[in-house]
């Protein structure tokens, strides 16, 4: 059994379209209470203890499952967003992003019976085109509580590539999850088809 410690739809799709069957158990975990015991300095530690609690927390009451956990962060110049928490927020976002390059720090773990068994921490960068206020206004609007869901107020997949200019890293890394990297332990584990 397979189970993604999280309620994240975008993360169950990704799964499931690559042929991946797994529940989904959304995890009991404190994120603000860890974010602010480790370090800005080192956002893939944070990125990778957040993932990591996130499968400890599933996997000790479903032990015998590989458990996922995933978790993601953007920097930018020094900088780590959480995700809006309304839309002025996102808008905010976005004019400090605007013209900006900033990172997003994805980290996937896997847990069984309540230990790790495998983990891995990847980063892409991406260049953000000068925005204009009557373009983040129509933007925000055309999108609307969809861009909430997302730390850097885009759906890359959708509209947000609109906002970009250069991008750097894995599309999956992008959306929140090292697939690639995740399928190939899941069948050297011999959870998928090898």
């Amino acid at each position: 059994m397979i189970i993604l410690a999280s309620g994240s739809a975008a993360r169950r799709t990704l799964l499931r379209q690559a042929g991946v069957e797994c529940l989904s158990m959304p995890a009991d975990v404190d994120e603000a209470a860890l974010k602010t015991s480790l370090p800005m300095s080192e956002p893939g530690a944070l990125a990778q203890a957040l993932a990591a609690a996130k499968a400890a927390s599933v996997s000790s009451r479903v032990p015998t499952a590989l458990v996922i956990g995933a978790d993601q962060l953007l920097v930018c110049e020094g900088r780590r967003f959480d995700k809006p928490r309304d839309v002025p927020e996102a808008a905010r976002h976005l004019r400090f992003l605007s013209g900006r390059t900033h990172a997003l720090v994805t980290s996937v773990c896997v847990y069984r019976a309540g230990k790790p068994v495998w983990s891995h921490i990847a980063e892409a960068r991406l260049t953000m085109r000068p925005l204009s206020e009557g373009f983040m206004a129509d933007y925000l609007a055309a999108e609307g509580a969809a861009v909430l869901g997302s730390v850097g107020v885009y759906r890359l997949e959708g509209r947000g590539a609109q906002l970009f200019t250069r991008i750097e890293g894995d599309f999956f890394t992008i959306l929140g999850l090292n697939l690639l990297p995740l399928l190939a332990f899941l069948r050297e584990a011999g959870a998928l088809p090898a």
